[in-house]
C-alpha cells in the first residue's frame, strides 16, 4: 500500500447496510481512510462499522447526516474535511425507493427520492471540488442504476432521478476533464440489498402477483443472466474507478446489470 493511498480519504453516502457497506469495506480494504455515513446513531451502525474497520485495521470515522435536507447533505462533505483535512473520493451511494403508479405517488415521495439520489450527490460534488482541484486530483463515483438508461413502470421519481445523475455525472466530468479528477456513473440492475428486499412486497401488492412471482417475472427477467448482481461486484468497479490506472476513465456510465441494457 502507497503512502499516497493511505493519505486519500473517502466519503461513501449509505454505507452502513448494502451497496455503500461493500463499497466501504472494499475501500477500506485498499488502504483509503473510510468515512461511512448514514441515517442510524452511531451505536446502532455499530456492526457495520465493525465490518469497514475490520478491513482497514482501524475503526472507521462515522457520520450522520439526513440527505433528504440540502444543508445537511453539504455539511457533510464540509465535516469530512473540517476533521480529516481533505476529500479525494466522493461516492454517491445513498438512495431511496417508492413503488406506485405516477398518479398515486404522494409528492413528498417524490420530493424525498429526488432529494436524496440527486440532491445529495449535487451538494456533496460541490463541496468536495473546491479541495479536489486545488489538490489536482479527485474521484467521484455516482451510484446510478439500470434506471438512469432504461424506463421500468412504476418508478417514476426513482427513474428519473437515476437519469438525472447520469446526465450530472456527464456535466461534472466535462467541467473537470483537465483537472485531474474523473466522474462517473455506475450503473447496476437489480442487486439484492435490503431496499430491493424491501421492494418486493411492494411489487407484489402493484403487480397482483405473489413475491415469488415478482422476484422471477419483474425483478430479474430484465437481467439476461438471469441472477442478481451482488454488491461486492460494484464494489469491485468503484474500487477500480478510484485508481490511477482509471484516469482517462471519466463520464461514463459504467452497466453491471447482466446483460440489461445491452438488449
Amino acid at each position: 500500500m502507497s503512502e499516497d493511498v493511505e493519505n486519500k480519504v473517502a466519503l461513501v453516502t449509505g454505507s452502513t447496510s448494502g451497496i455503500g457497506l461493500a463499497i466501504a469495506r472494499r475501500l477500506a480494504r485498499g488502504g483509503y481512510k473510510v468515512v461511512v455515513n448514514g441515517l442510524e446513531s452511531e451505536a446502532d451502525a455499530g456492526a457495520a462499522l465493525t465490518e469497514v474497520g475490520a478491513e482497514a485495521g482501524v475503526p472507521p470515522v462515522y457520520l450522520h447526516a439526513d440527505l433528504a435536507d440540502g444543508e445537511a447533505s453539504h455539511g457533510l462533505a464540509q465535516e469530512v474535511i473540517a476533521r480529516l483535512g481533505r476529500l479525494d473520493i466522493v461516492v454517491n451511494n445513498a438512495g431511496i425507493q417508492k413503488v406506485a403508479p405516477v398518479d398515486e405517488l404522494p409528492p413528498a415521495d417524490w420530493s424525498r427520492i429526488v432529494a436524496v439520489s440527486l440532491d445529495s450527490t449535487f451538494h456533496i460534488i460541490r463541496a468536495a471540488l473546491p479541495g479536489m482541484k486545488a489538490r489536482g486530483w479527485g474521484r467521484i463515483v455516482n451510484i446510478a442504476s439500470a434506471h438512469g438508461m432504461r424506463a421500468s413502470p412504476f418508478k417514476s421519481a426513482y427513474v428519473a432521478t437515476k437519469h438525472a445523475v447520469v446526465g450530472l455525472t456527464r456535466t461534472v466530468a466535462l467541467e473537470t476533464a483537465e483537472a485531474g479528477i474523473t466522474c462517473n456513473a455506475i450503473c447496476p440492475g437489480y442487486v439484492w440489498t435490503p431496499l430491493v428486499a424491501a421492494q418486493v412486497a411492494d411489487q407484489a401488492r402493484v403487480h397482483g402477483m405473489s413475491e415469488e412471482e415478482v422476484v422471477r417475472k419483474v425483478m430479474l427477467a430484465p437481467q439476461p443472466t438471469r441472477r442478481f448482481v451482488q454488491p461486492e461486484e460494484v464494489a469491485e468497479m468503484t474500487f477500480y474507478l478510484t485508481g490511477e490506472l482509471a484516469r482517462s476513465i471519466t463520464g461514463a456510465a459504467l452497466s453491471i446489470d447482466g446483460g440489461w441494457t445491452a438488449k
